[in-house]
């Protein structure tokens, strides 16, 4: 008698292991300092660099297992939405209790820290949940995404090409490098999580002995595979990061992912503009389709498409609070402002100006450890569709929603994306749709 065998699990893995494999192939190993530039910064942050190899090589193992365990085929629909939300709430839970131990320990005026230690004993535990839920709920949120991947028309023979597959980790975080004299993102480098001290030393010492402007920023998601996401319990924080980072994926088959690994900024800024799109509206429609029952779910959703601010602000206003400072708005000024003294050669103007606007934004409540030539060049390449936020005058946030609106599905309008490498090559496929 033949045994059942299951090949959409046995396809799923060997998708895993070659794109992992494909990866390691890839990434390139730390080398000694040489005299380029990215050399020299490898050199000086060689203790700091991130192993790739090792984590891709036990997330592989634990998603090939999780495949082989997963419950998620055999509950319903509503069974798995209310998996998730009990994951979530886990996880905001646990942030409360590490905010409040916190508090504790930074409150010179509270001596008896017995509180924070009772904290931490219950934090533990919702720990420990945390880790028996994630599996499943990874497992439930991929399949989420990938049936509304599949009704969008991403299938092939009924299967999304590449699976999707991300694992909630702890990310590391991404050395950026940018001219002091004008803003454009030169090197990215990923770092393990370092102290603000760490961070704070390395930057001082790049930016000494090489004339640049340096950042250590936070990261949201990593379009490693299975890619890297950030533990959230904003669900559609989560749907979009992982929707945006199977983006990524996707696109890698195709010029603009392609090109992105070997080109310059503008085919990043491009690429990373199209997932962020791409990642609200697939992360959108899942949450609406698989959670229309759980209206504690949906009245998370934004009621604006406008992409976050950078995620190391300390505070996200909702809709709801009172228009007091239009941070979007004087985002895009301050980067705008910051272009044209940097295009009229005054580089130390502009790094006080971005000084004092830091400043500001702190005042309003949005802090920002530092922000440079190196902060606009890695958040201005997630631009927002109405040209807000930290893209300035560069017309690639507004032309890519252009495009999207100019087509009638998100995967038509993937298909033509997919092979624009270019600002020009953008601005005349807009320029194509608005003919027609």
């Amino acid at each position: 008698m033949l045994k059942h065998v299951p090949w959409r699990g046995l396809r799923a893995r060997v998708v895993l292991i070659g794109w992992a494999l494909a990866f390691i192939a890839f990434v390139p190993a730390p080398a000694p300092a040489g005299t380029a530039l990215d050399e020299r910064v490898l050199g000086k942050a060689r203790d700091y660099l991130y192993n790739y190899v090792s984590w891709e090589l036990e997330a592989i193992l634990f998603k090939i297992r999780q495949a082989h365990s997963s419950l998620a085929p055999f509950t319903t629909e509503t069974e798995r939405a209310r998996f998730v939300i009990r994951y979530l709430d886990a996880v905001k839970r646990a942030d409360e209790l590490n905010g409040q131990i916190d508090r504790v320990f930074a409150d010179p005026n509270q001596p008896d820290k017995t509180q924070a230690f009772q904290l931490t004993v219950v934090r533990d535990a919702v720990v420990s949940s945390i880790k028996q839920y994630q599996p499943l709920a990874e497992a439930i949120i991929e399949g989420q995404i990938g049936a509304v991947l599949r009704d969008e028309g991403f299938a092939v023979l009924g299967e999304v090409i590449p699976p999707v597959s991300a694992r909630i980790t702890d990310l590391p975080m991404l050395l950026v490098i940018s001219p002091r004299n004008v803003i454009r993102r030169d090197l990215a480098i990923n770092l393990i999580n370092l102290t603000p001290d760490q961070m704070a030393a390395l930057e001082a010492e790049i930016d000494h002995d090489f004339g640049v402007s340096s950042l250590v920023v936070p990261i949201g998601g990593l379009a490693l595979y299975p890619s890297m996401v950030i533990r959230s319990g904003h669900a559609p924080y989560l749907y979009e990061t992982i929707a945006h980072e199977w983006a990524h994926h996707y696109l890698l088959l195709f010029p603009l992912g392609f090109e992105y690994l070997n080109t310059g900024s503008e085919t990043w800024i491009i690429n990373e503009t199209v997932a962020s799109v791409f990642g609200r509206e697939i992360g959108r429609k899942t949450i609406e389709r698989f959670y229309a029952d759980f209206p504690e779910v949906l009245r998370l959703l934004p009621a604006s498409q406008s992409p976050r601010l950078p995620r190391s602000a300390s505070v996200t206003p909702t809709p709801s609070d009172p228009p007091r400072f239009n941070a979007g708005a004087v985002m895009n000024e301050t980067r705008v402002r910051a272009d044209q003294l940097l295009a009229e050669g005054k580089i130390e103007e502009a790094e006080a100006y971005l000084e004092q606007q830091r400043r500001l934004f702190a005042a309003n409540g949005y802090v920002y450890r530092k922000m440079n030539q190196a902060f606009f060049a890695f958040y201005g390449g997630y631009q927002a569709p109405d040209g807000s936020g930290a893209g300035g005058q560069d017309p690639i946030g507004p032309a890519v929603s252009a495009l999207r609106e100019g087509h009638p599905s998100i995967k038509a309008w993937m298909e033509t994306v997919r092979g624009i490498t270019s600002r020009t090559a953008l601005l005349e496929a807009v320029q194509m749709i608005s003919r027609k």
